[in-house]
């Protein structure tokens, strides 16, 4: 965690738009964020910052996030990291891919929802939020909770 004890998160898409509104919507919600347009930037970026919590688009040109996700964990161990895609990725999905994502947030997401699921992400000395919060909306499968009400 930052020195300032703010959460940290890395947003890796190839989508500027998708990054962007991703990025100014943690920053609101008391993240510290950095954006990485794809898996070579975000590489370089971690290998220079420490982070909490990598948030890694799925669908991705040339090294996709499923191959980013394990890259992290082997070089990175200390960052977590989730997965986000328009494509479904169920439980046993990323279980049985074994790259080491900690959870899957389908798109379209709420902000409020995301960063309330990527703080039941941070290690428990990370946890509490900008407001005290710990935890929130996360299912029982994983999964981040939005206002549809299910991960799909």
């Amino acid at each position: 965690m930052a020195v300032s004890g703010t959460p940290r998160v890395l947003v890796v898409d190839d989508v500027a738009s998708h990054a962007r509104v991703t990025a100014i919507g943690l920053r609101i919600e008391g993240f510290e964020v950095e954006v990485a347009p794809d898996s070579e930037g975000a590489l370089r970026v971690l290998g220079e910052q420490a982070f909490d919590v990598a948030m890694v688009d799925l669908m991705m040109p040339g090294t996709n996030g499923m191959q980013l996700c394990r890259m992290i964990r082997e070089k990175h161990p200390e960052t977590r990291v989730v997965l986000t895609s328009t494509y479904h990725l169920s439980e046993r999905q990323l279980l049985r891919a074994d790259c080491g994502a900690v959870g899957f947030v389908p798109k379209p997401f709420d902000l409020s929802d995301l960063a309330r699921f990527l703080r039941t992400k941070l290690r428990p000395s990370e946890a509490p939020g900008p407001l005290g919060e710990a935890g929130g909306t996360e299912g029982a499968d994983g999964h981040a909770r939005g206002e549809r009400g299910a991960a799909a």
